[in-house]
């Protein structure tokens, strides 16, 4: 009997295991906000690219996000790309039509079997729709390989179900 119990327990343990990748993903760790609010987007990288360290980390910020400003972190270099929004935004008393849309971090590393933060600070637009999810779409580059976390889901179907799956948070209506 205590052989059976163990070989269900492996079984069991395998079948976890072999999900496990799917859910190995970049996420965000703020499930929720409200629009028209600054937050702060904290991104979790769960690991490298397999056994390789990440090097490099791209996020792409989504229409309707504006005011960003990323965080430092130790030993690692920022950039920023800027542009031209699709619309102007209402922010800090004027309007705003151009900004950050894109943050890479370099020149730092995080070890294979490492869970590491990256955190930017930006503000969520009312232009946004409440009751819909808004998409970061994350390049993590390590030394060997690079992982493409940018598949965005139809809305309404389930984020897991795509291979490449990018992080996203629920946006919750101004109160």
């Amino acid at each position: 009997m205590r052989l059976i119990r163990h070989g269900f327990a492996a079984t069991v343990i395998a079948a976890a295991l072999s999900a496990a990748p799917a859910a190995a993903h970049v996420l965000l760790e703020n499930k929720e906000a409200e629009i028209g609010n600054r937050i702060k987007a904290v991104f979790i990288v769960p690991h490298g690219c397999s056994n390789a360290d990440t090097l490099k980390l791209r996020v792409k910020i989504p229409e309707g996000v504006v005011a960003v400003e990323p965080e430092a972190k130790e030993g690692w270099t920022i950039a920023t790309t800027k542009g031209k929004y699709a619309a102007a935004y209402d922010y800090g008393g004027g309007k705003v039509s151009e900004g950050v849309q894109e943050v890479d971090w370099s020149g730092g590393r995080v070890p294979a079997k490492t869970r590491d933060t990256f955190a930017i600070d930006l503000v969520l637009t009312d232009t946004l729709k409440p009751n819909t999810t808004l998409y970061f779409p994350v390049v993590q580059e390590c030394e060997q390989g690079v992982s493409r976390w940018i598949e965005i889901p139809p809305e309404g179907s389930d984020p897991h179900a795509t291979k490449w799956p990018a992080p996203g948070i629920k946006l919750l209506p101004k109160s």
